[in-house]
């Protein structure tokens, strides 16, 4: 079995610009009180983010810190297919050691997003988080089968066992950048210090592997 290592620190994860910081429960006072404001809020008008929410403890129900919202909403908005580390009924905090690392990530998604609507050309803006992730991760870095560049069956079942079983996520390879280290995190209560930070230019080409970072001023 791979052993518990630390997250990386700090970790930084991408976000499209076209999503906005809404700090819904940034000032929520009680974990009864977020059903409320997330149906205030029109949260609830994806019908399956209400049940997301409920295969959360409460306990993990972050609120009453800044970025609680940026946080839960990892979780809760998720892509109809999951992600490396887990399936659709529950997401993760996904976050890289270095931003050029994360870039890399949300660059191959949107490539493939090109590719899909058949566009030469795709450009995003994203705003960054660093985060101080805590806790003891399984550490899978190395292992082939988990980090197939097409396919996220194996390492989804994986990953959803170890959320079964209390592990606290998982550390393991950049599939999209050669030595750049990534964190899945499934527990949002310790997912601390989340700050946002620089804003970003992303360009891709769908017949081409290279990426244009630009770093927005202001």
């Amino acid at each position: 079995m791979s052993t518990l290592v630390a997250a990386p620190r700090p970790s930084y994860r991408l976000i499209p610009s076209q999503f906005p910081p809404i700090g819904l429960f940034d000032t929520v006072a009680t974990a009864a009180d977020v059903e409320a404001v997330m149906e205030l809020a029109g949260w609830t008008n994806d019908r399956l983010v209400p049940e997301r929410l409920h295969r959360l403890p409460q306990s993990e129900w972050v609120h009453g810190r800044a970025n609680s919202s940026v946080v839960l909403a990892a979780f809760l908005h998720v892509a109809p297919g999951g992600s490396r580390f887990n399936g659709p009924d529950l997401g993760a905090w996904y976050a890289s050691a270095e931003v050029r690392t994360a870039a890399a990530e949300v660059a191959h998604h949107l490539r493939r997003e090109a590719v899909a609507r058949n566009l030469p050309e795709s450009r995003r803006l994203y705003r960054s988080y660093s985060a101080r992730v805590e806790g003891r991760y399984r550490d899978v870095r190395g292992d082939t089968d988990l980090h197939d560049p097409q396919s996220y069956e194996a390492s989804q079942t994986f990953g959803e066992a170890e959320r079964a079983s209390g592990t606290d996520g998982i550390v393991f390879d950049s599939v999209r950048r050669r030595g750049g280290v990534n964190v899945a995190a499934y527990r949002p209560s310790k997912i601390l210090d989340v700050v946002q930070a620089e804003h970003f230019e992303i360009t891709v080409r769908s017949a081409e592997r290279r990426i244009e970072v630009r770093r927005l001023a202001g």
